[in-house]
């Protein structure tokens, strides 16, 4: 009886091994993945630490892309600079040179105006040769003396194209005038030391159909040319009937062609006049060139008595900016009921004071 509850017992003891054994399997199971968790959560660590390793790298190369766009745009600025000064300065060493051969404003033009084929469009064409450069002799040396610190040049300012009343054969209401009339009067010029001035009057014609005809005259260094609005009537209009006008981009065609020459033949800056004496004759004066290459000339020249004619200076003249200033004498017209001839010194005393003088 003995050694048999012994051996119960030891079945008992046994079989409690056994069921501990089990349940230490069971419980210590679950437990076998937990290296495969670890190894996961360092694959996750490592990515995560190699994007923001690339998220970094890709961030120094922007900004080293960033400052290579920032020196290469700070390189083309001071490259664009460097350029603009060198062309400024190559503008301004230009604008000197022609300066050194121009002859505005440090010589007053003094000039006698008209048709060498009529007595009644001025004096150019009302006194015979030699008794026409004494007249302006006497007139030069009178400026001299007005003014001793301004030299001053002759010149002869001939009407090349005439306005006429009549419409002609091809309906333009203007002349032109012949070759050897032109050359009479260059040669006249020559004998004189003067210069020379080739007006247009256009009629019903234009400045971009009567220019290019004179072109070849306007190569010479002292040939110069002037437009004249109260003559520009417009596909309708009919010179005497009414004053007629002109835009600034006629003007500015004039200029494009002068300065065409100036470069082209190498010559110094050209002159030109364009005539004024009503605010409506010049439109968009403001929009005048400023060209270095051709000095123009704002010219006032209306008639009548000395007040008449220096509000007109005043009004129409005077206030326009980047042109030179001119004045006109009437030996006739501005006599007329009792009148008289401004002076040099009169003219003198207008502010500022013209630099180009012509008489009629």
């Amino acid at each position: 009886m003995r050694s048999g509850h012994v051996g119960s017992k030891g079945l008992i003891l046994v079989l409690a091994l056994l069921a501990a054994g089990a349940c230490s399997a069971r419980s210590e199971g679950p437990a076998q993945p937990e290296p495969d968790a670890r190894a996961a959560e360092r694959a996750d660590s490592i990515a995560r630490e190699r994007a923001a390793e690339a998220r970094e790298a890709a961030r120094r190369a922007e900004a080293e892309r960033l400052r290579a766009d920032s020196i290469a745009r700070a390189d083309s600025i001071a490259r664009a600079r460097a350029e603009e000064e060198a062309r400024a300065k190559e503008d301004a060493a230009r604008r000197a040179r022609l300066l050194e051969g121009s002859i505005l404003p440090r010589r007053r033009i003094v000039a006698y105006y008209g048709n060498p084929q009529s007595e009644r469009m001025g004096i150019l064409g009302e006194l015979p040769r030699d008794q026409l450069l004494t007249h302006l002799r006497e007139r030069v040396r009178e400026w001299e003396q007005a003014d001793p610190s301004t030299p001053v040049v002759p010149a002869l300012h001939m009407i090349a194209v005439m306005a006429a009343g009549d419409p002609g054969r091809d309906g333009r209401y203007r002349v032109r005038m012949p070759d050897r009339v032109i050359q009479r009067i260059i040669d006249l010029a020559a004998d004189a030391n003067a210069l020379v001035f080739l007006d247009i009057q256009p009629g019903r014609s234009t400045v971009q159909d009567e220019l290019p005809r004179l072109l070849p005259w306007l190569q010479r260094p002292t040939v110069h040319l002037a437009l004249d609005p109260e003559w520009n009537m417009g596909p309708e209009g009919t010179p005497g009937q009414r004053i007629g006008s002109m835009d600034a981009s006629t003007i500015n065609y004039a200029i494009d062609q002068l300065a065409k020459l100036v470069d082209e033949h190498d010559l110094p800056p050209k002159i030109l006049i364009v005539h004024r004496f009503t605010r409506d004759m010049v439109r968009n004066p403001e929009q005048i060139k400023d060209d270095p290459r051709v000095q123009v000339v704002l010219n006032m020249d209306g008639w009548g008595a000395p007040t008449l004619k220096r509000s007109s200076y005043n009004s129409f003249v005077a206030p326009v900016g980047d042109v030179h200033k001119g004045f006109k004498l009437f030996f006739k017209n501005d006599t007329r009921d009792g009148s008289r001839l401004m002076t040099p010194s009169e003219v003198l005393s207008l502010s500022p004071k013209p630099i180009y003088i012509q008489y009629q």
